[in-house]
């Protein structure tokens, strides 16, 4: 069975937002390991588009080689894009999702092999009410951005439990943390 992991940045003040941080090598390296390590990452369109910044530094490698490895990374992950509006992902490892999200995250749970990512806000928030989760890896950046798209938007009440921090020099500190409980209470 496999594990569905939700793993995304974050500002201080609790919004997704890519434009607000500013990633130091040492982030770049951890999720190109976290990339590695793991079977398929599931995206919405939204994110997805995002990522696709990385398939033009593949072509023109930057020369920072934690930016470079994470570009081959990301590149190399199988990924599923959960999207109504795309026709074709443009990218040879990224699929269209042909089932629903609850479907699809069922059946890759069900499999043997490497953990499944979950890499966009809104899908988490899916994956989250549909209690398909089971570790949360949140990188709290150290920047308030004032506003923007916050990760737990129109959640129902959740309780966490602290498995394991990881801190990086730059201040961000990813935060490991496993469900408790759905229910108010």
């Amino acid at each position: 069975m496999r594990k569905i992991i939700a793993a995304i940045n974050m500002t201080l003040d609790g919004y997704c937002d890519h434009t607000a941080i500013n990633p130091d090598a040492a982030i770049h390296d951890h999720y190109s390991e976290l990339l590695k390590s793991a079977g398929t990452i599931l995206y919405g369109s939204i994110t997805f588009k995002l990522m696709q910044y990385w398939q033009d530094l593949l072509r023109q490698p930057s020369g920072v080689p934690s930016m470079d490895d994470f570009a081959a990374s990301i590149d190399q992950i199988p990924k599923i894009v959960f999207s109504h509006k795309l026709q074709d992902t443009g990218w040879d490892t990224a699929t269209l999702a042909q089932q629903s999200l609850e479907a699809t995250t069922i059946a890759l749970k069900q499999q043997p092999g490497k953990p499944v990512l979950v890499g966009s806000p809104g899908l988490i928030r899916q994956l989250m009410q549909l209690n398909l989760i089971d570790e949360y890896q949140i990188c709290v950046h150290p920047v308030v951005a004032g506003g923007g798209k916050p990760l737990f938007e129109n959640v129902d009440r959740t309780l966490f439990k602290l498995v394991n921090t990881k801190t990086f020099a730059s201040g961000a500190v990813i935060l490991y943390y496993e469900e408790v409980s759905t229910k108010p209470g």
